[in-house]
């Protein structure tokens, strides 16, 4: 009989996020693929966690999976971390979850910590309906996919590093435009954790005067509400 492969979430910052469903399937699986194991370390030794653990990350995923499966055919349960929040979110984990379903291997996704979900619901605007995008690309395809997304209708939803934000403001205020409505938080569930609300002009002014750190979650109004609201407002002139 096949093992199991376990999706497990991670804090993305405040250790209390961590389940007691997700500690309890860490400490009873047969082993743990974690993307940085040093890192993980942490949160092992914290939750008092004895399991062996090996690295699996984007630089590795590849030629490790066919061992991986082949452990897992074998009858043991393997629980997959990231270094925070949920594996196969702009983390590695897509690639063995999808040879596990090719062989039958059954996958079991915990719910746990992710950023964008409470990056949105602070953001104030549309939630029912949203483009998830994830890290941008840096060159090939990156006007492409802006391009895209200046007439996306759903609110979306982009990750960026502290490093890269105002330049991503400034090709979102290109294709998108300097009114569109837009949210930044950063350091979610962190101590200095922070939301800033208003246009994509006013925030890449705000980070051009203010250095920008932590991870990044970039919310967007979508094209179709802009539209609504220029409808809304032209049938009171």
């Amino acid at each position: 009989m096949s093992g199991k492969l376990y999706i497990v979430p991670t804090p993305i910052g405040n250790l209390e996020d961590m389940t007691p469903r997700a500690i309890s399937v860490l400490k009873n699986c047969n082993l743990i693929l974690a993307e940085d194991t040093r890192t993980s370390n942490v949160l092992m030794k914290h939750f008092g966690i004895n399991t062996p653990m090996i690295s699996h990350h984007k630089f590795n995923e590849h030629s490790s999976i066919e061992n991986i499966t082949k452990k897992l055919i074998a009858g043991e349960s393997i629980a997959l971390i990231s270094d925070a929040g949920t594996p196969a979110i702009s983390d590695p984990g897509f690639l063995l979850s999808r040879e596990c379903r090719r062989l039958n291997i059954q996958v079991e996704t915990l719910p746990g910590s992710t950023a964008f979900v409470p990056a949105l619901v602070n953001s104030g605007l549309p939630c029912e309906r949203f483009c998830f995008e994830g890290f941008l690309p840096l060159k090939k395809g990156r006007t492409t996919r802006l391009k895209e997304l200046g007439s996306e209708p759903r609110t979306f939803i982009i990750y960026e590093s502290p490093l890269r934000i105002v330049k991503t403001l400034q090709n979102l205020i290109e294709y998108c435009g300097i009114d569109r409505e837009a949210s930044i938080s950063r350091e979610i569930s962190k101590i200095h954790e922070t939301t800033i609300r208003g246009t994509l002009g006013e925030l890449a002014d705000y980070f051009s005067k203010n250095q920008a750190k932590g991870e990044i979650v970039i919310i967007v109004n979508g094209y179709r509400e802009v539209q609504k609201d220029k409808t809304h407002k032209n049938k009171f002139k």
